[in-house]
Formats: C-alpha cells, sequence, structure tokens
C-alpha cells in the first residue's frame, strides 16, 4: 500500500481549520460591528453587544452535542458521510446568516434564527471531527512531533487573517448605512465557498483507502464512550481545563478590542482590524518558533512557558497598556497578545492529548477540544466586556491571569498523574 506523507495530511487539515474558523471569526467580528445595530436595535449600543456575546456563545455550548451527533452518523454511515454533512450544515449556516432579514423587518423571529444558525454552527464544527490532527501527529516523525502537533493550529490566525481583511476592506469602501444593510452579508456568502473547497480537500484524505488502513493502524476510531470516560475522565478534564490560559486570551485580541473601540473610544475601527490583522501574522511566526521549542523542550513545557507569559502579561500588559485607554497602548496589547497566543496555541491541543491511551485518542480529542472551547473561550468576549463595564479595562487582566493559573496547575497534576503510571 502506498506511503502516506505527513505533508499530504498536514494540507488537508490546514485547508479544513482555515474554514471552521473563517465561519467563526466572521460571525464574531460582525456580534460587534453589525448584530448590534441589525438584530437589536431596539436597546442601546452596549446591551446590544452583550446580547450578541450571547450568541455567541451558543456555538461552544453546542459543540459537544455535535460531537455526539457525529459519532452516531460515523457509526452509521461512516466517516465520509458525517464530514459531508458537517461541513454541509456549517457552510449553510453561515451562509444562512446572510439571508436574514433584521429586526426591523421580522421582529424578534430573526433574533431567534440567527441563534438557531450560530448553534447549528457549533454543532457542525463538533460533528466535522475527521481525526487528522491526531494522525498528522502521530505520523510525524519522531523528533518533530511537536512542530506537526503545531500545524493544525494555523488554522485560527490565517481564518481570522481573512475573515478581518474582508471586513476591512467592506467597512473602509462602504458608507455606514451600505455596510450595515448589505455589506456585511458578503463575508458570510464567502464562507459556503470556503467550505465547499474544505470538503473535498478532507474527502480527498478521509475517503482513500490509504488514509483508511493508516487511521484503523493508528487505532484512531471511535472508542466506546462509557469506557473511555471510566478510565480517561481525569485526562479529559485536564486536557479541558490545560489549554484555558489561551483560550482565555484567545477572544480578549480578537472580538473583545472590537467591542472596546466602538464602544468606549472614538477610534477607527479599520485601523483596529489592520493592527488586529498585524498580530495574525505576528501569530503565524510565533506559532513556528513554538513548534521548534516544542520539539527540543517537550510539548508541555512549552505550553507552560506560554502560560507563565501569559500570566505575566495579564499583570503587566493589561493593567499599564489597556487601562490607560491610549491608541499605542492598545495596539501594543493587541499585537503582544496575538505573538503570546501563538506561542500557546500551537501546543494546546496536543500537550495533553499525547497522554491519552492511543485506543481512545479519536474520541478523546474531540471530546477534550470541545469542553476546552466551551470552558476557555464561549463566554470570554462576554465576561471581558462585563467587567470593562463595571469595573475597568485594566481588571480583564484578572480575568486572563486565572486561565494562565488554571493551565499551570493542570499541567502540574498532569505530571503528578504521568509519575504515578510509570
Amino acid at each position: 500500500m502506498e506511503q502516506v506523507r505527513p505533508g499530504e495530511i498536514a494540507i488537508g487539515v490546514i485547508i479544513g481549520r482555515v474554514s471552521e474558523f473563517f465561519d467563526f471569526f466572521v460571525f464574531g467580528i460582525a456580534a460587534v460591528l453589525v448584530f448590534p445595530q441589525v438584530f437589536f436595535p431596539f436597546v442601546d449600543a452596549y446591551t446590544g453587544t452583550l446580547y450578541s456575546f450571547s450568541l455567541f456563545s451558543l456555538a461552544f455550548i453546542t459543540r459537544p452535542l455535535g460531537a455526539l451527533f457525529g459519532r452516531v452518523l460515523h457509526d452509521w454511515y461512516g466517516r465520509g458521510t458525517k464530514l459531508t454533512f458537517a461541513l454541509f450544515m456549517l457552510g449553510t449556516a453561515t451562509a444562512g446568516m446572510a439571508f436574514l432579514p433584521g429586526y426591523t423587518s421580522i421582529g424578534t423571529a430573526a433574533i431567534v434564527l440567527l441563534g438557531l444558525f450560530r448553534a447549528a454552527q457549533g454543532v457542525a464544527l463538533g460533528a466535522s471531527w475527521d481525526g487528522l490532527p491526531s494522525l498528522l501527529a502521530l505520523n510525524a516523525p519522531e523528533n518533530r512531533r511537536g512542530w506537526f502537533a503545531m500545524i493544525p493550529q494555523l488554522g485560527a490566525p490565517i481564518g481570522f487573517l481573512i475573515a478581518a481583511g474582508l471586513f476591512v476592506m467592506l467597512v473602509a469602501s462602504l458608507s455606514s448605512a451600505d455596510f450595515l444593510d448589505w455589506g456585511w452579508r458578503y463575508p458570510f456568502y464567502v464562507a459556503f465557498s470556503i467550505n465547499v473547497v474544505a470538503l473535498f480537500a478532507r474527502l480527498r484524505l478521509v475517503e482513500t483507502p490509504e488514509f483508511t488502513h493508516l487511521l484503523r493502524t493508528r487505532q484512531l476510531m471511535p472508542a466506546p464512550l462509557g469506557e473511555m470516560f471510566k478510565l480517561q475522565w481525569r485526562r479529559i478534564a485536564l486536557g479541558a481545563l490545560a489549554p484555558l490560559a489561551c483560550f482565555a486570551l484567545f477572544h480578549l485580541v480578537t472580538v473583545f478590542p472590537l467591542s472596546w473601540v466602538t464602544l468606549f473610544s472614538h477610534e477607527s475601527v479599520v485601523e483596529f482590524l489592520l493592527v488586529q490583522c498585524a498580530g495574525a501574522a505576528i501569530a503565524i511566526v510565533t506559532m513556528m518558533i513554538s513548534g521548534i521549542c516544542a520539539d527540543r523542550l517537550g510539548r508541555r513545557t512549552t505550553l507552560g512557558i506560554g502560560a507563565a507569559l501569559i500570566a505575566i502579561f495579564s499583570i503587566c500588559g493589561m493593567l499599564p497598556l489597556f487601562l490607560t485607554g491610549t491608541r499605542a497602548g492598545a495596539y501594543i496589547f493587541i499585537l503582544a497578545g496575538f505573538a503570546l497566543l501563538g506561542f500557546t496555541h500551537a501546543q494546546a491541543s496536543g500537550a495533553i492529548n499525547s497522554s491519552f491511551e492511543r485506543r481512545f485518542r479519536y474520541s478523546a480529542a474531540v471530546l477534550t477540544s470541545d469542553f476546552a472551547w466551551l470552558l476557555g473561550a464561549a463566554f470570554a468576549p462576554l465576561i471581558a466586556l462585563l467587567i470593562t463595564a463595571h469595573l475597568g479595562i485594566g481588571y480583564v487582566g484578572l480575568y486572563l491571569l486565572s486561565g494562565a493559573v488554571v493551565t499551570l496547575l493542570v499541567l502540574r497534576v498532569n505530571r503528578s498523574l504521568e509519575m504515578k503510571d510509570e
């Protein structure tokens, strides 16, 4: 049987992750720039943004349900059918938002439909797990595991870069009225096209006999859920908590700054989006640096270093830079935050997942990821906005610090468990 190269897997993984993160960031950016005016015009801008962030969290709440639903589809119809359904659902839900009339046209029904589409995004993303990231890490050379564990994570900054770039073009070239009327819908249309490309790229891999054979030989097949939770519940819990540092930072440098600039400052949204695009490019570089460090120092050590840097940044960066409310301070926060996000997020999934028993890795990896996003990222913009409004922007650093402390504690506990197992 023909040998499957890690590079082939890497391409499929990156394309798939870019499409997923593009969909999510399009919604996240629109939750600040569009939805308060279009779907919540009956309240003030601050309350409308809170409502938008509440809808934003729905996809993270439904992701674990999507993973279980995807498991059923996989058992009954196979991996290819499951992936086709999931990506078609993801693209349709995102594109469907583009056709939604606003609150002034159909009232509360517009909000309900937007919430249903957002929940469908989460179900689809949870069901779209194909095992390729785990296969990529397992099929990589022994001394390059950290580098190849980093590759799937590149989808986050690349997806954000594309989504933010589209909104920059639209906001800069259209009047405010045109943007809120029809311009904001364009990125949601684009999402469907990107998902079609991602679907064929991933199906080309997972449906071939070579990849099916490799998935079986690597024991990357669904495991009995009852047995998995009974034997691996500690590692699942640790894996869900380990990325809290970077997941808390994830939306504090992407979605939340946009709400700050629109609600609490008079700065240009376009300028902030451009700075965030530069930050995403920096994150790509620091992810690559993280991959090199992980191969030399170990993935958990690299994740621990990143969490420690985030803890320092939350105290020494968030308070002085953002508390003053200056443009330069906000820009420095965003750029430095993206750099730390890239370094830490690159190893967020591989650090704990590598400790799962191999026969449980396929199922445990997806559930761990879904629970980690739910705990670390689902409510981050909402919590940060509430803290900013009631206590001040600088105190968001304490929220970020709590995530970094949890990550460091989890890595310590996980190390202790492994020492007991030896």
